[in-house]
C-alpha cells in the first residue's frame, strides 16, 4: 500500500516490475489518498498488505501495536549501513524507535518553498518578502490538517525554538508559541480562505495550472513531480524555506516516507528483500528517480542527471532537509496531530487569543502520552 500521487505510486510500480524480472516475485500496489496516508491506522493496513509505505510519526504507535516487522535483521548489517549512510537529513533515524529500525526511507521531504521561475526573478528569502507577495494575492499556503500544524512547527523551529518531541515536556513556551500563532494569523488573513481546505497537492496544482496568478507557497512539502517540465502547464521551482529567524533554513518539519514490512505477512522474507533493494542507493538513483519518485537516498540528491531533470529540486532544497526537525513519534502522537491541527484552525477562524490557543496545544500534547496508573500500563490514545 502506498499513496495516491505519481510521486508515491509510479516509482513503486516501476521498481516492482523490475523486481519481478530480477526475482520472479510479483508485487501489486494499491494506493490511498494523501489524507488517509497521514491518518489511517497502520495496523489495519498491516493486516491487509505485506508492504506498507508509512510516515515516521507512526513508529511509536506501530511499535505498541506490534504490527510491523523490524528491518534490522541479522546478516544484513552492510546493506543497512549503506542505506543509513545515504540518509538525507534525519530521514533514516526518524524510522528508528526503541532501538529497532521499522522502515527504510524511500522518499525524503520536508516543508520547503515552491515558486514560479517564469514570473519571479528569485524566490523570497525572508518571511517579510513573502508577506509582500501575499498582499498582492500571489501566495497560497496549505492549511488543511495536519499541514496547519506543520507550519506551526516549522515557524517555531526556524525561530530557533523547536517544539518538544516528548510529551513529558511542554510543547512550546507561551511567548514563542504566541509569536508563531500571530505570524500564521497574519499570513492566513492575506491568502484565500480556500487554503484551510487545501493540502500541498492542491496548492501545487493551483500554482502550476494555466493562467495561475499564484507565484509562491512559502511552506509546503516539496513535490518533485511539479519540478519536471511538461508535468503541468507551468513548472514549479523549489528552494529553501524563507527565513523568519536568523539561522538560515533550519527547523522545517520533516516529512517523506519509508517502506515497512507487515508483521502479519506470510511472505515476510520476500517483502524484506524488496525493502532493502528499493531503498538502496543504486535503485533510488536509477529506476526510482527515473519513474518520477522523490528519492530518500543522498546518491540521488547529489546526482547531476537527477537534478538536471528536476530543475535542481534536490540541490536547491538540500539545506532545508539537512536542517529539518523530526516530529514527535510516541504512541498517542497521531491523535494529538489531528487535535492540535483542529485547535489551530478553530483559533484562526474564530479569532481566539494566541495565548489561549497555545495553552490548549500544550495541554493536548501533555495528554497525548499513554496513561500510566498505579504502575499498570493504560491504553494508548
Amino acid at each position: 500500500m502506498t499513496w495516491s500521487h505519481p510521486r508515491g505510486y509510479d516509482p513503486m510500480v516501476a521498481c516492482s516490475a523490475l523486481w519481478q524480472q530480477k526475482t520472479g516475485v510479483a508485487i501489486a500496489w494499491d494506493r490511498r489518498s494523501l489524507q488517509d496516508f497521514e491518518s489511517f491506522p497502520v495496523e489495519e493496513l498491516a493486516r491487509a498488505y505485506d508492504l506498507i509505505v508509512i510516515d515516521h510519526p507512526h513508529v511509536g504507535q506501530i511499535t505498541a501495536e506490534s504490527c510491523l516487522s523490524p528491518l534490522d535483521v541479522a546478516g544484513r548489517e552492510a546493506a543497512r549501513a549503506a542505506i543509513a549512510s545515504g540518509s538525507v537529513g534525519q530521514s533514516y533515524p526518524s524510522y528508528n524507535w526503541q532501538g529497532r529500525q521499522w522502515a527504510f526511507p524511500i522518499d525524503a521531504a520536508s516543508q520547503v518553498q515552491a515558486w514560479r521561475p517564469d514570473v519571479l526573478d528569485a524566490p523570497p528569502a525572508r518571511w517579510s518578502d513573502v508577506l509582500d507577495l501575499a498582499r498582492q494575492a500571489r501566495v497560497l499556503l496549505p492549511l488543511r490538517p495536519p499541514h496547519v500544524l506543520m507550519t506551526f512547527y516549522t515557524l517555531a523551529g526556524n525561530l530557533g525554538h523547536p517544539c518538544a518531541t516528548e510529551p513529558s515536556r511542554d510543547l512550546i513556551d507561551i511567548e514563542t508559541g504566541s509569536q508563531v500563532f500571530e505570524a500564521m494569523r497574519e499570513i492566513t488573513a492575506l491568502v484565500e480562505p480556500a487554503c484551510f481546505e487545501m493540502d500541498p497537492i492542491a496548492i501545487s496544482e493551483r500554482m502550476a495550472e494555466a493562467g495561475s496568478r499564484i507565484v509562491c507557497a512559502p511552506l509546503i512539502y516539496g513535490y518533485v513531480s511539479y519540478a519536471i517540465s511538461g508535468f503541468r502547464a507551468h513548472r514549479l521551482s523549489f528552494t529553501d524555506i524563507p527565513a523568519v529567524g536568523s539561522n538560515g533554513p533550519i527547523g522545517s518539519a520533516l516529512g517523506g516516507t519509508g517502506i515497512a514490512v507487515s508483521a502479519f505477512s506470510k511472505a515476510k522474507d520476500a517483502a524484506t528483500d524488496f525493502a532493502y533493494w528499493v531503498a538502496s542507493g543504486d535503485v533510488q538513483l536509477g529506476p526510482y528517480a527515473a519513474a518520477g519518485g522523490q528519492p530518500g537516498h543522498a546518491a540521488a540528491w547529489e546526482d547531476q542527471t537527477v537534478n538536471a531533470a528536476t530543475g535542481n529540486f534536490y540541490r536547491d532544497t538540500r539545506a532545508t532537509l539537512e536542517g529539518a526537525w523530526v516530529r514527535p513519534r510516541h504512541d498517542g502522537y497521531m491523535a494529538f496531530q489531528q487535535a492540535a491541527s483542529d485547535r489551530i484552525l478553530s483559533g484562526m477562524i474564530s479569532g481566539h487569543k494566541a495565548a489561549q490557543v497555545v495553552a490548549d496545544l500544550i495541554r493536548l500534547f501533555g495528554e497525548s502520552s499513554p496513561v500510566q496508573v498505579s504502575g499498570v500500563a493504560g491504553g494508548g490514545a
